[in-house]
């Protein structure tokens, strides 16, 4: 069963310095029917204007991670971590007993990137930071593991039974993803347009996937498709 959140019914503000779309009940936006899926906490779709961020706040007992799509991001945190995130970079924070952090544009230019918080396996965990960049080849026309919880092929190490795929579809291009029997996946596209076993979904659509032992990804645009996929216990 595939259950598709379409870009435009996410939840969705403009604050002027900061646009933001909300797949998942999240600050403000509430919605009972989208609290997030499995482990899956947050999927926040943020545009930050040039020369503006996030001040410094805190965060705790989560699973923390940026994936920049257009721009870069400057980031500054309480465990010492540290750096700019261009496209291609996928940020990792472990905020467990607690972290404070800040996240600036410094560039004239708007930055996009997906923030997503994933629910960690147990609370109480030592905060951490780590970043890696993946190459564009590695996504392109694959589906590239950024994250695990075993940190297996250069991913990232989340502290939860989760793997996080990167892709880059060329258009006409697929790839297929076997789901192991009781596992649950989500698609979420940051750029162009495809088909999941047919069903089709564009830039901010993001899908549910259940019972289902196999999915076919298909590029159906004219640009290339960019999109995460989460394989979730």
């Amino acid at each position: 069963m595939i259950t598709i959140r379409r870009a435009q019914e996410r939840g969705h503000f403009d604050h002027g310095w900061l646009d933001t779309y909300h797949t998942f009940s999240f600050a403000d936006y509430f919605d009972s029917k989208f609290m997030g899926f499995r482990s899956l906490r947050v999927i926040n779709d943020d545009t930050v204007a040039g020369q503006q961020g996030f001040g410094t706040h805190g965060h705790a007992d989560m699973e923390i991670i940026s994936y920049v799509v257009s721009g870069e991001l400057t980031h500054k945190d309480s465990t010492g971590g540290g750096g700019v995130l261009y496209p291609g970079d996928v940020q990792h924070i472990t905020a467990g007993t607690g972290v404070r952090h800040s996240e600036f544009n410094d560039s004239n230019s708007p930055t996009r990137f997906l923030q997503i918080w994933i629910l960690p396996e147990k609370r109480g965990l030592t905060p951490s930071y780590e970043q890696t960049y993946f190459k564009e080849e590695e996504r392109t026309n694959a589906l590239r593991l950024i994250a695990a919880k075993d940190q297996q092929d250069g991913a990232l190490k989340i502290n939860q039974d989760v793997k996080l795929y990167a892709s880059l579809l060329e258009p006409g291009k697929s790839v297929s993803f076997d789901v192991a029997k009781g596992r649950y996946g989500w698609i979420q596209v940051a750029n162009g347009s495809l088909t999941v076993n047919g069903k089709e979904l564009k830039k901010g659509d993001g899908a549910a996937i259940s019972e289902e032992s196999k999915i076919e990804i298909t590029s159906t645009d004219d640009a290339t498709a960019e999109f995460l996929l989460f394989d979730l216990a």
